[in-house]
């Protein structure tokens, strides 16, 4: 919630967010079959001991579309105030391949975006609302990015699992 931060660096890492659960397999590296239309999934795996969770999340263009602006919608509740030194691991990978495994400071990155929301986050329902450009080169893949966030005492935070699908679709040929 922390600007949700970690959303923004998703969506800059990979340009991601998402929808519904994700299989555990497929954060295991192992791709299930997604359904058709299924281009982007997410679901909170946080427990009693987040002090974040997350309630929903939409985008637009659904589903989201390479080289055009992305704009993300994410709904959540901070049982508790965010401060400043809040900061997420963040991995994005294809199948078993990591891409980025990186460090971010929340209410940093936030400052950076230029969020609605900024440190300290009090406790609370939260909506933030943020745009992103993706790249049209976005290769064809389906992207993973597990997001681990944490206070400056190293408490759970949030808990994020995201998926975003960029292969062809079957009759899109043209659409890379």
């Amino acid at each position: 919630m922390a600007r949700f931060g970690f959303l923004f660096l998703l969506a800059a890492a990979l340009s991601g967010a998402a929808a519904s659960p994700v299989d555990e397999q497929e954060m295991l590296g192992n791709p299930a079959p997604l359904a058709t239309g299924q281009d982007w999934s997410w679901t909170d795996c946080g427990t009693g001991s987040h002090i974040v969770h997350i309630n929903d999340i939409k985008v637009s263009p659904d589903p989201p579309k390479r080289g055009e602006e992305l704009t993300i919608t994410v709904e959540g509740v901070a049982s508790q105030d965010v401060t400043d030194g809040a900061y997420a691991d963040v991995t994005v990978k294809v199948g078993v391949i990591k891409l980025l495994q990186k460090e971010f400071d929340v209410c940093e990155e936030a400052l950076k975006a230029n969020a609605s929301i900024q440190c300290p986050v009090e406790k609370g329902t939260h909506k933030v609302i943020q745009s992103v450009a993706l790249p049209k080169e976005i290769p064809p893949a389906q992207f993973n990015v597990a997001i681990r966030g944490y206070t400056s005492d190293d408490e759970d935070l949030v808990c994020m699992n995201l998926m975003m699908d960029f292969r062809l679709k079957r009759g899109s040929i043209f659409s890379w």
